[in-house]
């Protein structure tokens, strides 16, 4: 069935008035614009399902679009330690709805205010605004940090300490271009490489273990 993430309907329905009270008015190219504006809040905020296979070793992308870091790294805000980082770019064409890369119970949620720079510069990370998420399972300990861009004005982290979630579930939201980081484990085994383009509840970003 075809939806849409429910952050986005405020907007689809701002732009359809916009674009009605243009029509009414008959101003053409003001029209134009806001059915374009429109059609593209739509296509922005679609939230497709998604077939997540149940792999207990898998860690599932927790996002669509593009792999721009793959390395190790110090988590410092939750787990001050070193972990496997890596961060997927998403564009304003990709999909923006979030889901977990494993099973596990939601620990922590921390916001951080910051800045809006670039998602693809490296600090972006640390000092733009961003919403981090620690959640634990037999896996072990993992961050999953939702970091806003320079489009992107705010993440949406819906759950909250103490609930469960699904390998693959939706759990969040970034409104427009915006770039998540997950942290895993030391010696998890990567399966992708930089430049894939990745799928939220699809793509095996890492496994625990070799079959």
């Amino acid at each position: 069935m075809f939806q849409f993430a429910k952050e986005g309907y405020p907007f689809i329905l701002v732009f359809i008035s916009l674009t009605a009270v243009s029509a009414l008015l008959r101003s053409h190219w003001l029209t134009a614009v806001f059915l374009i504006l429109t059609l593209f809040m739509f296509y922005f905020f679609r939230d497709p399902d998604r077939v997540t296979v149940p792999d207990k070793d898998a860690f599932y992308s927790p996002a669509d679009g593009k792999i721009i870091v793959i390395t190790e790294a110090a988590e410092d805000e939750i787990l001050h330690e070193k972990a496997l980082k890596i961060s997927i770019f998403m564009s304003p064409l990709n999909v923006h709805v979030n889901r977990a890369p494993c099973d596990g119970v939601v620990r922590d949620v921390r916001h951080y205010p910051g800045k809006f720079l670039s998602a693809f510069k490296d600090e972006a990370s640390i000092v733009n605004e961003h919403i981090t998420m620690l959640l634990e399972g037999p896996h072990g300990k993992i961050v999953v940090k939702q970091i806003a861009g320079y489009v992107a004005r705010r993440a949406v982290c819906r759950v909250k300490p103490g609930e469960a979630l699904a390998q693959g579930q939706r759990y969040g939201i970034i409104k427009f271009s915006s770039r998540l980081d997950v942290f895993l484990p030391l010696g998890t085994k990567v399966k992708v490489k930089l430049g894939d383009k990745v799928k939220a509840g699809e793509t095996v970003l890492a496994k625990r273990s070799e079959k």
